[in-house]
């Protein structure tokens, strides 16, 4: 079933939409915190946002170009400031497309769905993981704090993925080291050691301190907040 989250403060459009979703197998799900968008973004894993320009605290051109720092993922907006500049603006800032309010729930209907089928015959949504305002995209290896890129190498990457991705388990070395050894990149013993201080300094360096622990004897992991 595909997810959709929708950026959306009025609860008629929203149960609207979910009511409609329903009946085409789409699990429509709105926002809950408005100052927190990246973080369910990243915790709801949707194929496809819809998004208000008029939103509380922050408006729907900042919270476009905040996911697009961290996903792919295409964004439809949905808005009733639907003058040629807002049109233009919305897609320039990294939108997929608009459609105006008031609007036809049959064109809303079919433009998810072109968007839905244009983006997943071709490649899936890679997963966007989050801890503590950090937010690793997967497919591109791209780490972003608040709103920053970190340069991550492709060890970096690969071992920050697999802990991101089992955050409060225990990860051991030899598993880490199996992980990289699969994605044909030997690392022994020591050069992992070398490969998480260095992964630690650069996080540190951005602001990221204790963001990998250590468990003596077993592994490394990120403690659940």
């Amino acid at each position: 079933m595909y997810r959709i989250y929708m950026i959306e403060d009025d609860n008629g459009i929203l149960e609207a939409v979910k009511s409609r979703g329903e009946k085409w197998g789409l699990e429509v799900v709105g926002v809950k915190n408005f100052r927190k968008i990246p973080e369910e973004f990243a915790a709801m894993q949707p194929h496809l946002v819809i998004m208000d320009i008029g939103l509380p605290a922050f408006d729907g051109y900042h919270w476009c170009t905040e996911l697009r720092r961290i996903s792919k993922c295409p964004i439809l907006f949905l808005s009733s400031a639907s003058d040629n500049m807002n049109m233009v603006m919305a897609i320039n800032m990294g939108g997929d497309d608009f459609v105006a309010k008031p609007f036809d729930m049959d064109m809303l209907t079919a433009k998810i769905q072109a968007l839905l089928r244009r983006t997943y015959d071709y490649a899936e949504c890679m997963p966007v993981l989050e801890h503590r305002e950090a937010f690793l995209n997967v497919e591109s290896g791209v780490l972003t704090y608040r709103g920053e890129a970190v340069d991550l190498t492709k060890n970096e990457h690969r071992i920050l993925a697999l802990l991101m991705k089992n955050k409060g388990k225990v990860i051991s070395r030899e598993r880490l080291m199996d992980a990289l050894w699969e994605m044909d990149c030997y690392v022994d013993d020591n050069a992992l050691t070398v490969n998480v201080g260095r992964l630690r300094r650069k996080l540190e360096a951005n602001g990221l301190v204790d963001f990998i622990m250590t468990k003596f004897g077993e592994g490394y992991y990120i403690g659940e907040e």
